[in-house]
Order: structure tokens, then C-alpha cells, then sequence
């Protein structure tokens, strides 16, 4: 069976990414290194070309493309996160290692890749029957920076003259 496999762009710092992106959430680990056979745009003989990794448990690609590309907000990685604790451990771990905030659960890490650090619940919410519940937490997420699930939920309940 065929496989989407996303593969990142790095300039030499492959390794490193993958081993801060392994570091981010359980069932994460670096599964393959793979060297340049001979010198190329990428690099030297021997040293990484590509490295294999799953984070989450999603198959990715780290490839020393050798030259720097910038990402974009086209495209982002998403991480749900269980609950308020995981939302603050993975967004601390970003900013410790380089990372910038921005909105709505967003920021990018050192590399320039943009990340959406979402709680689960977050997506209970906006499926809601209850149109104007998922409205107001939508609404609450818009006005953050970091997501506060207690927040979200507040406001989903109606309970934040703030939020709704």
C-alpha cells in the first residue's frame, strides 16, 4: 500500500530537526539515517542525506537539501494535543529550542516550519451540533496565542462574556 510521507527541506541540520521533532510527543523516534554515497549539492560523501523519522506515529523525511529554502504558512504540521499539560509541554519545547509564538495556536520552529498545536478537544467542539457553542470556542482561539483549553471550553459552555 502507497504511503504520504511529507519530507522536509533542510540545509544540513536534517539530524538535529528530526531528533527536537522526535522529542515533541510519544510514539516518535528516528527509524533510518541514510548518508550520501558521493559528493553532491547536499553535501560530502558520508555525511546525512536523509533522515527517516515518525513523530506521532506519522512516517517523515528530513532531507539535507544543500541550500536554504524558506517554508511557508501554505502548508503546517498539526499536533492534537490530549489535553492542557501536552499543549504546554510541546509549546514550551518550541520556544525553549528557537521557536516563535504566533496566533491561534500557531508558531514556527527554529527551522521556519509552521506548527498548529491543537488540543483534541478543540475539534469536538467545532463539530458540535450546537452551532453557536462551536462559534464562541472558535472565537476564543481566535483571540489566542498559545491554546487554554479551560478557556475553550468556557466558552464553548457560554460561560465567558469574553468569548460569547
Amino acid at each position: 500500500m502507497s504511503k504520504l510521507v511529507p519530507c522536509m527541506w533542510f540545509n544540513g541540520d536534517a539530524v538535529e530537526a528530526a531528533k527536537f521533532y522526535v522529542s515533541l510527543v510519544p510514539n516518535s523516534e528516528i527509524t533510518h539515517v541514510q548518508h550520501n554515497v558521493s559528493d553532491s549539492p547536499s553535501g560530502k560523501e558520508g555525511s546525512v542525506l536523509v533522515v527517516e523519522f515518525t513523530v506521532a506515529g506519522q512516517p517523515m523525511v528530513a532531507l539535507n537539501g544543500g541550500m536554504k529554502m524558506e517554508y511557508t504558512h501554505a502548508i503546517s504540521l498539526m499536533i492534537h494535543c490530549d489535553d492542557q499539560a501536552q499543549v504546554d509541554s510541546v509549546w514550551n519545547a518550541f520556544l525553549a529550542h528557537g521557536g516563535k509564538e504566533e496566533q491561534c495556536g500557531w508558531l514556527r520552529d527554529r527551522w521556519g516550519v509552521a506548527w498548529q498545536i491543537v488540543p483534541k478537544v478543540m475539534f469536538e467542539f467545532l463539530t458540535s451540533p450546537d452551532k453557536a457553542a462551536a462559534a464562541r470556542a472558535w472565537q476564543a482561539m481566535m483571540k489566542m496565542v498559545k491554546p487554554d483549553v479551560e478557556v475553550l471550553q468556557r466558552a464553548f459552555e457560554g460561560k465567558s462574556a469574553a468569548c460569547g
